[in-house]
């Protein structure tokens, strides 16, 4: 009765980390602030109202109302970047994951689940909690008469229905650094083609070129340009930073399983 008690705690679902909404919404208050209160202070231009010379506040105001939106995507990605390591280095547990894994290994070729529960309570962690459910459901097939193939299936099905529910915490908000690094670099086009079609409009006025606001409009170009180029660089290299750490648990998970499978094969238990 408490092996099945343990096992219906260990299918509580995983609670994930921050809600990427919140997150999205306190990155946009805080980058419009900035632009506005900041960037558009008044004491970063000069009597003509043009930005001061070397003066990147008041530059970063001239390039437009997309800009804010480029700084809310550049901090979101920062703060999930932050977040999702957090979380991750909580899925591994205390102590090192490739240390542990070797350590249960261990203890499942000498047959002692006992150490491997210990070792498993004191990881902690998504991975300590797939071990647990599997050695729980060891310890139920251990005594049952059927094969040894069929053992390890249940195993297998045990872990991979462990890994089914701590998955969706260690993936949570990778979408969300997926999209931006589409979405920034579109952002920082359709920012570009804003400050084009004012360049071409004031090359495009009767007479001498407007030079003011030709530059105006070549500087909010580039700029978006610049801000849309990073926040699509720097989300690609999260998400395949991240993803790939994901993968990296997910193999552990998947080589611990194996080995428990085969300690029915070693000890020739069942038919």
């Amino acid at each position: 009765m408490q092996k099945q008690m343990q096992k219906q705690s260990q299918k509580k679902v995983k609670k994930g980390g921050l809600s990427a909404s919140w997150v999205i919404l306190g990155c946009a208050i805080i980058a419009f602030l900035f632009f506005f209160l900041v960037c558009g202070d008044k004491s970063n231009f000069n009597a003509a109202g043009h930005p001061k010379d070397g003066n990147l506040f008041g530059t970063l105001y001239q390039g437009g109302f997309v800009i804010p939106v480029g700084i809310t995507l550049l901090l979101t990605i920062i703060a999930l970047t932050i977040e999702r390591s957090i979380a991750l280095r909580k899925a591994k547990g205390k102590g090192k994951l490739l240390t542990f894994v070797e350590n249960v290994k261990q203890e499942l070729e000498k047959g002692d689940m006992a150490k491997a529960h210990k070792l498993c309570k004191e990881q902690e962690g998504s991975v300590a909690n797939i071990l647990t459910s599997a050695l729980l459901r060891y310890e139920d097939v251990d005594s049952q008469d059927i094969s040894n193939d069929a053992k390890a299936a249940l195993i297998g099905k045990e872990i991979e229905d462990a890994t089914t529910l701590e998955l969706p915490a260690m993936e949570q908000n990778l979408s969300i650094i997926a999209t931006i690094s589409t979405l920034g670099t579109l952002m920082g086009l359709f920012g570009t083609v804003l400050g084009m079609i004012k360049s071409f409009g004031a090359m495009g006025q009767e007479g001498a070129p407007d030079s003011t606001a030709l530059a105006i409009g070549i500087s909010e170009a580039l700029l978006n340009t610049a801000l849309g180029i990073g926040n699509g660089a720097l989300a690609i290299i999260a998400y395949g930073y991240f993803s790939g750490k994901v993968q990296d648990i997910t193999n552990f998970v998947d080589e611990v399983g194996f080995a428990i499978g085969q300690t029915f094969t070693k000890k020739g238990l069942g038919k």
